[in-house]
């Protein structure tokens, strides 16, 4: 599924990366939605793909570009071009929003990994307010009372899931979005200010530079330049298992950091 799912991915991607913005979005008008949905379908089955290749191979990528679907028809309805934001930016939030929707309501996370990831993102809270630095895998480990060998298969039995279980909400708008959505366009002022989440920008930015240098590369190298776990590898001269790890120790890390931020 992997494979499959990296192949149409990379071709939906060159479809996407395509396709122009739409200068009549910017005018106001919206006569052509159904041109636009069959012009931005690529880009959703791009991110229901990309987002698919972090899945379980029972979730069916079909029941996600549904999902996606709808958000981009939310998307259409609800943009506002007076706000001056690029109408393909407010598009993949309100796309991969629904989709993260979508999974959430499928609740398909086991109840045992849930009961993982807590566990992993209580310890390395503990040690980050006991240290004031990022916990070292010994450390975390340590206060597991795991040998090492048992914490990284913990790790491995939650790395298709922290994509999904960051899952503290932000509101806007009368709805609620993963904060993952935060990290499609770094450089995009005017998505946040629209969605009112500077605030939260600037706290996932700070979260991001203070993870370990290895573990920033990766979020940067999969969330900001979109490579994919055996791409970053390359860059990076590391395995796409050790690649997965990585990735997951960060937002686990990530999880902790706005949590904190939530909390305040």
């Amino acid at each position: 599924m992997q494979t499959k799912l990296y192949s149409e991915g990379q071709k939906m991607k060159g479809s996407y990366n395509q396709i122009a913005e739409d200068d009549s979005m910017a005018k106001g008008d919206f006569s052509g939605k159904d041109r636009l949905i069959v012009e931005y379908a690529p880009l959703v089955r791009y991110i229901a793909n990309r987002i698919a290749m972090r899945l379980p191979p029972h979730i069916d990528v079909d029941d996600l570009v549904n999902s996606g679907i709808l958000g981009l028809i939310d998307a259409i309805e609800k943009f506002d071009p007076s706000r001056e934001v690029k109408f393909k930016t407010y598009a993949e939030i309100r796309i991969k929003g629904a989709i993260l929707d979508e999974l959430r309501a499928m609740d398909w996370i086991p109840r045992s990994i849930r009961k993982v990831i807590n566990r992993l993102v209580e310890a390395y809270h503990e040690l980050e307010q006991q240290f004031g630095r990022p916990a070292e895998d010994e450390e975390v480990a340590g206060q597991l009372g795991l040998k090492m060998e048992e914490f990284y298969g913990l790790l491995k039995q939650s790395a298709g899931v922290p994509l999904i279980s960051l899952d503290v909400l932000i509101d806007y708008d009368e709805k609620k979005r993963n904060i993952l959505s935060c990290l499609i366009d770094p450089k995009s002022e005017d998505a946040f200010g629209v969605l009112g989440l500077s605030e939260v920008k600037d706290a996932v930015a700070k979260a991001i530079e203070d993870l370990p240098e290895k573990e920033k590369q990766v979020i940067s190298l999969y969330y900001y330049d979109e490579l994919t776990m055996k791409e970053i590898g390359r860059v990076l001269d590391l395995t796409e298992s050790r690649v997965s790890q990585i990735h997951t120790k960060a937002i686990l890390r990530l999880r902790v950091r706005v949590k904190s931020f939530k909390g305040k």
